[in-house]
């Protein structure tokens, strides 16, 4: 080889080492690991779950009422609580008080969160950011000075947005459902007003989640919606989830058919894991025939995941579950 020929070669000899990397999968897996009302089932009142990216970042996505509280010892480090809307059974208006208090058709929720509400207990705790949209912010940022946290913990992230927290992406995706702010979250004179008179306050439209981990897996959160066509154009054209967490209750969100249309038409994930069913949905850990979420799965036309208390499942970067489904 000539010397002018060798001196072309060499800068793309260098480049080769660049071009590989540039062309490398994303690495790791995602762990989604649901907080429910008794370990092994899924239960009437299971809409928490904890999301942790390959880096060590940990989201958990609306406690509600079966993390058991601050201490509950499930959480360890949580770096974001994100809560879809104001709803007491999101929010967290009351919790179990231990791990798998009652049972799953009885569930014990006498622990009481009021006024502050189980999300702001858990992030003032442990220190974790609320990324809501909406009107939200500005309430979960006075609730967290009252419980002694940081105001600066309240993060703002509206439709169109991208927050990134610790490497992983956070946005806002509209939702179909009510987000009034039930008086007993106010309190005092205020919030008694608003329960005599059988109102809410105004917290803005709830919202679903879309979430970008590092491994390059996206996940859609669709918090308590009907059908909407911005599951088409936005989520699923745009952000295009390789995974969803899909609301499969009736009446309260979308009823198991219409959940699987959106699942199937609209978003066109590759894997959906099924939430909010409103019912005891498992007996030792199978699927109970005739339930609501037995019917999803049969609709469905991607392999749907029961999110079984305390089991962790694991996703790559294509949503393919590698362990725990």
């Amino acid at each position: 080889m000539t010397i002018p020929s060798l001196l072309r070669v060499i800068p793309l000899l260098c480049m080769l080492p660049l071009a590989a990397q540039a062309q490398a999968p994303a690495q790791g897996l995602v762990k989604v690991t649901p907080l429910g009302g008794q370990q092994g089932e899924f239960c009437r009142f299971d809409r928490a779950m904890i999301f942790e990216d390959p880096n060590g970042t940990r989201i958990l996505y609306d406690a509600g009422r079966t993390v058991a509280g601050a201490e509950d010892p499930r959480l360890g480090k949580i770096d974001v609580v994100l809560v879809s809307h104001m709803h007491g059974d999101h929010l967290g208006d009351r919790h179990n008080p231990a791990p798998n208090a009652g049972s799953c058709d009885k569930p014990d929720i006498s622990a009481s969160a009021l006024p502050n509400s189980n999300s702001v207990n858990i992030a003032v705790k442990t220190g974790a950011k609320i990324v809501t949209g909406s009107e939200m912010p500005s309430f979960f940022a006075a609730k967290l000075k009252q419980a002694g946290g940081d105001e600066k913990n309240s993060v703002l992230v509206r439709f169109g947005a991208m927050q990134t927290i610790n490497g992983v992406g956070i946005t806002t995706v509209p939702a179909a459902h009510s987000n009034g702010i039930a008086g007993d979250f106010v309190g005092q004179r205020l919030g008694d007003m608003l329960k005599e008179t059988g109102i809410t306050a105004y917290a803005g439209p709830a919202t679903g989640y879309v979430v970008k981990f590092s491994n390059g897996l996206t996940v859609y959160l669709s918090g308590d919606t009907g059908i909407t066509g911005e599951q088409k154009e936005v989520v699923g054209e745009y952000y295009k989830p390789q995974l969803a967490v899909m609301n499969i209750g009736d009446t309260f969100t979308t009823g198991p058919r219409e959940a699987a249309y959106v699942v199937n038409e609209l978003v066109e994930p590759k894997a959906v894991i099924a939430s909010h069913a409103n019912e005891v949905a498992t007996q030792n850990g199978k699927v109970i025939a005739g339930t609501k979420t037995e019917q999803f799965m049969k609709a469905s036309k991607v392999p749907v995941y029961v999110p079984l208390s305390d089991k962790t499942m694991s996703f790559d970067g294509k949503g393919r579950c590698t362990a725990g489904c």
